[in-house]
């Protein structure tokens, strides 16, 4: 699918001064699921990225694009490294940071221990100060756009708001909608609930970096009035995108039937209420039936593929081959899910990925891998001409790896041959250790190997 740039994707935090960066670079051109790695795949030996007003204006090789520099600007050489496109997690909870490794026998458990967690978010300054450690925790990883489940608390998106503008990132976040099957404390109405969202709309919605996206938890949290005032909401808040989760365990699908009984399936829920189509991104949809996957892909919905959550909560395995085949391929990309999902690291949510396709009986390859964590994420997001393929004109985002990071990958990576090999051990053997540094719009946001990494502090 071809998306294009909303009015409110808006300029990047304009950065104070021209940066560059040289050395080993790769970029997305096209879905390698549709036209090969080749044909998708840049790989530049030797790169040079140009950087003003917090927007990419030169990449390719250093040799042809050297004497385009700004006067007085030297590249910052990552030799030896690798630079890619900063990484976009489609699908993340900020709220369920410290639910990581909570034991739950499937869904229904777990979540019962992660509302304690998120009812902690009616206090502002828990609020702020997990906010902080998560957008530190995404840049500490290479992640440089997220799409962020908040709380209910109208306060929670707030926080995660000011806290990814400190540090140039671009967030896309909501408070959560729910008005029925969660605890009292989590609770909201309709009417609040799209009010306290229309006032969030109105103070971060194309503000900077930030993107709003309404955010009911998923259907059967959500009453049939509730889920008509987030259609509402959509409808006159266009550009805003809509986040939620559809089909992530099989025994969601009866309770969802028994809810609303005069839909035909889950997915005709959220259709029926108007929230499908460009810049929707529905988390997880393992069991969506192939009709189901056709109708979003043909509607423009996306969804956001979360293997590490997956196998920590044995939900299932989520059928990739069978999404992007066909006359009309779905949109995927990739997300941590944390807090069910056990890292920040989009690295080893592409190792995941690669064993959730085995189990499957096909492969995925690293290139398609980087495409999903990247490319593929802006296309969900419907920001494709804004960030994810380190083109002229983008913002900025752009992360540098270090295939030596560790002893273990650097045994591996010296025996690298090709590009898609060294892709692959890092998709396999890399984690944040292996980030050595996180750019946002054209600035060093986080350097591993600096005294105090996190610029932003």
């Amino acid at each position: 699918m071809t998306t294009s740039t909303s009015a409110a994707a808006s300029a990047p935090t304009p950065a104070s001064a021209p940066t560059a960066v040289r050395g080993p670079l790769i970029r997305f051109r096209a879905d390698p699921f549709r036209t090969g790695n080749a044909d998708a795949l840049v790989h530049e030996a030797d790169g040079l990225l140009i950087c003003e007003g917090g927007r990419i204006t030169a990449a390719g090789p250093y040799a042809a694009l050297r004497d385009r520099l700004p006067p007085g600007t030297e590249p910052v050489h990552y030799s030896g490294h690798l630079i890619t496109p900063g990484f976009i997690d489609a699908h993340t909870h900020y709220v369920q940071k410290e639910a990581i490794a909570a034991f739950g026998a499937q869904l229904p458990d777990w979540l019962d221990r992660t509302y304690v967690t998120e009812e902690r978010f009616a206090d502002g300054a828990h609020a702020r100060r997990v906010a902080s450690s998560f957008c530190d925790e995404l840049l500490r990883n290479g992640t440089t756009t997220a799409l962020v489940f908040a709380s209910v608390h109208a306060d929670s998106a707030d926080a995660l708001f000011e806290e990814a503008t400190r540090r140039g990132m671009r967030v896309a976040a909501g408070k959560v909608w729910m008005d029925r099957n969660a605890p009292d404390a989590l609770l909201d109405t309709a009417q609040r609930a799209y009010d306290e969202s229309s006032s969030l709309i109105q103070r971060w919605h194309g503000k900077g970096r930030n993107l709003y996206a309404i955010t009911p938890r998923f259907a059967p949290t959500s009453t049939p009035d509730q889920l008509e005032a987030a259609g509402a909401l959509r409808a006159a808040h266009p550009t805003t995108l809509v986040h939620t989760h559809i089909s992530e365990h099989r025994d969601e699908i009866p309770w969802v039937s028994s809810l609303f009984p005069d839909r035909d399936g889950y997915l005709d829920v959220y259709d029926h209420y108007g929230l499908l189509g460009p810049r929707t991104v529905l988390a997880h949809g393992i069991h969506l039936t192939p009709a189901e996957r056709d109708h979003c892909a043909r509607s423009g919905t996306a969804v956001a593929h979360c293997p590490s959550s997956n196998l920590y909560l044995g939900s299932g395995l989520f059928p990739l081959r069978e999404a992007k085949e066909g006359d009309h391929p779905l949109t995927v990309a990739l997300g941590t899910d944390i807090g069910a999902g056990t890292s920040f690291a989009l690295l080893q949510t592409m190792r995941d990925a690669h064993q959730v396709a085995k189990l499957r009986d096909h492969t995925l390859d690293a290139v398609k891998s980087f495409y999903l964590a990247t490319r593929g994420g802006a296309e969900a997001l419907g920001l494709a001409d804004t960030i994810g393929s380190l083109t002229p004109g983008q913002e900025a985002d752009f992360t540098v790896l270090d295939p030596q990071a560790t002893p273990l990958l650097a045994d591996r990576t010296t025996q690298a041959d090709t590009i898609e090999d060294l892709l692959f051990a890092l998709t396999i053997l890399g984690d944040d250790r292996a980030v050595r540094a996180t750019y946002t719009a054209g600035k060093l946001a986080y350097d591993r190997d600096a005294e105090t990494p996190f610029m932003a502090d």
